[in-house]
C-alpha cells in the first residue's frame, strides 16, 4: 500500500494532475484554524480563486474521517469552518494516527508539503512557516516545518515565519541545512503580518519565472530539498512591527506564566498577538494569505510552460 489509498482527491485536483496542469496545495490550518467563522470560509473561497485567476488548480489539503483530502467540497469547506468544531493542527507525525483512529485535522505547514509532494504538487502555499521558538535553547522547541524543508522538494510561499519565533535562529537552522531561500522583491526576511524584521536576506526572487528557473536548476544540481519563497504583506495592509512585538513580549510573557508547552503554544501566542492588535492583524493576515495564493499559482503555471 502507498499514501495513494489514503488519499481523496476533488474531481478537479484529480483532472489537473492527470492532465499535467499546474496544481498549489495550499496549508488549511492557516484559513481555517487561524480566522473565526464566517471570515474562514470567506477567506477559502477568495485564496481559490485568486489561484484560478493566475492559471492554476487549488487544492486544500486535510483530513477528515481519517481520509487525506487533496481539494475540499463545498461540504468540507463548511465543516472545516464551523465555530462549534475544534480541529487537530496536524504534522508530519499525526498523519499515521489520524488515518488510524479515523480523526479529522486540519494541516500545518509541514504536513501540507508532505502530502503535496507526495502526489506530485510543487508548489505550496500557506500564511508563515513556523520555526524556531524563542527560548529555544531551553526547551528545544522547534517547528517540524523546518525539518520538512529537507524532506519534501516543494516551493513554499509564504510571508517568512511565523513574528512569534526566534527569527534569526530560524534563518540559522534553515541555513544550516541548505535549504535555498530568498525574498520575493525584497532582500529583508518578512515578518508574518509585518514587512519588516531587520533581518537581512542574501537573495531575492524578482519573478515567478525566477523562483521556477531556480526550481530546476536546483533539482539538476540534485538538491532535493523545498525552497522557500517570503513574499511579504502589502505595506498597506502590515501591522506596525513595534506594536506586534510589544503584543509578542506580552504573549511570551503569559505563556510562561500559565506554563503553555508543546503543540499548543503558537496558537496560545498567536491568539493574544491578534487580540491585541485587533483588527489591523485580521486585515493583514487575511490580505497575506490572498496575495500568497496568487503569487505560489503564478510560480505553478511557470513551471509548467517550461517543464
Amino acid at each position: 500500500m502507498g499514501i495513494s489509498d489514503y488519499i481523496d482527491f476533488s474531481d478537479e485536483v484529480s483532472e489537473a494532475i492527470k492532465g499535467g496542469k499546474p496544481v498549489v496545495a495550499i496549508e488549511s490550518a492557516g484559513t481555517f484554524e487561524a480566522f473565526p467563522y464566517p471570515t474562514n470560509e470567506e477567506l477559502s473561497f477568495i485564496v481559490e480563486n485568486r489561484i484560478r485567476e493566475a492559471g492554476a488548480c487549488p487544492a486544500y489539503i486535510a483530513v477528515i474521517g481519517g481520509r487525506i483530502k487533496v481539494g475540499l467540497s463545498c461540504e468540507d469547506r463548511l465543516y472545516l469552518s464551523k465555530p462549534t468544531e475544534t480541529f487537530i493542527k496536524a504534522s508530519r507525525r499525526d498523519i499515521p494516527i489520524l488515518i488510524t483512529k479515523k480523526l479529522d485535522a486540519l494541516t500545518a505547514v509541514a504536513s501540507t508539503m508532505m502530502i503535496a509532494a507526495a502526489v506530485g504538487i510543487k508548489v505550496v502555499t500557506g500564511g508563515g512557516i513556523g520555526g524556531v521558538h524563542r527560548g529555544a535553547e531551553k526547551s528545544f522547541d522547534i517547528s517540524a516545518d523546518l525539518e520538512e524543508f529537507v524532506k519534501s522538494n516543494v516551493i513554499v510561499v509564504c510571508s517568512g515565519a511565523k513574528s512569534i519565533l526566534d527569527l534569526k535562529l530560524t534563518m540559522e537552522y534553515l541555513e544550516t541545512h541548505a535549504v535555498t531561500m530568498a525574498g520575493y522583491k525584497t532582500r529583508e526576511l518578512p515578518a508574518y503580518m509585518a514587512v519588516h524584521s531587520g533581518i537581512k536576506l542574501d537573495y531575492s526572487f524578482e519573478s515567478p519565472n525566477e523562483v521556477a528557473e531556480c526550481y530546476r536548476v536546483k533539482n539538476a544540481l540534485g538538491n532535493t530539498s523545498g525552497i522557500l519563497v517570503a513574499n511579504p504583506v502589502e505595506e498597506e495592509y502590515a501591522v506596525d512591527s513595534e506594536a506586534m512585538n510589544a503584543a509578542i513580549d506580552k504573549a511570551v510573557k503569559k505563556a510562561e506564566e500559565d506554563n503553555i508547552q508543546g503543540k499548543i503554544i503558537t496558537k496560545f501566542i498567536m491568539d493574544i498577538v491578534k487580540h491585541e492588535m485587533g483588527e489591523d492583524s485580521v486585515d493583514a493576515s487575511f490580505h497575506m494569505n490572498s496575495d500568497n495564493a496568487y503569487l505560489a499559482a503564478s510560480v505553478a503555471v511557470s513551471l509548467s510552460e517550461n517543464s
